[in-house]
């Protein structure tokens, strides 16, 4: 079971390396790490197990978070209609997005980093995606809305950038117009 003392932290320099391809189909090592990693997002979004254990809350987990520097993902967030985005990536890919813009009106977080960091991080609104099953099997989505954002986070895992590098350092709460605000 995955912990927050397994989770490395902001300074750590797996958090700012490129991750390596995952051989397809992946390896039965590869597909338990992933299993793991989906295994903490529902244990840290249930109220009594995330207390007992002290999880903080996530709704998703890059491999590099875990200092397996491989293009694996896991995400767990339901939209603003209810719809459940319960996925495990590898090699996922932005294979298309808008050009209009969205952001957290809370701010972004992250399991990796301790502190609170003021300030909007402004992402694609609408993506086309697409990765790989742990089957090997072709995934094809198409994002909007807090998905978009979260997606986009945990591929920046994967390239070695973090949310607050996204932070307009002169002005962190600047939207630009026609920016879409997304509540969580």
């Amino acid at each position: 079971m995955i912990l927050m003392k397994d989770i490395v932290r902001d300074g750590h320099p797996v958090l700012r390396k490129k991750a390596a391809d995952v051989p397809l189909p992946p390896s039965q090592e590869d597909i338990d790490t992933i299993k793991k990693m989906e295994e903490f997002l529902i244990n840290s979004q249930d109220p009594e197990i995330s207390e007992r254990y002290g999880l903080r809350p996530g709704v998703g987990l890059a491999a590099p978070q875990i200092n397996v520097s491989k293009r694996m993902f896991v995400m767990r967030v339901t939209d603003d209609k209810g719809e459940k985005y319960h996925y495990g990536f590898f090699n996922p890919k932005i294979m298309s997005h808008s050009v209009e813009k969205a952001y957290l009106t809370s701010g972004e977080g992250c399991l990796s980093v301790d502190r609170d960091i003021p300030g909007y991080v402004l992402r694609h609104a609408r993506i086309k995606v697409k990765g790989y099953d742990e089957n090997g099997n072709e995934i094809k989505l198409r994002l909007r809305g807090l998905p978009a954002i979260v997606f986009q986070h945990e591929l920046d895992h994967l390239n070695g950038v973090m949310f607050y590098d996204h932070i307009n350092k002169e002005n962190p709460f600047h939207v630009p117009q026609d920016a879409v605000p997304i509540d969580r």
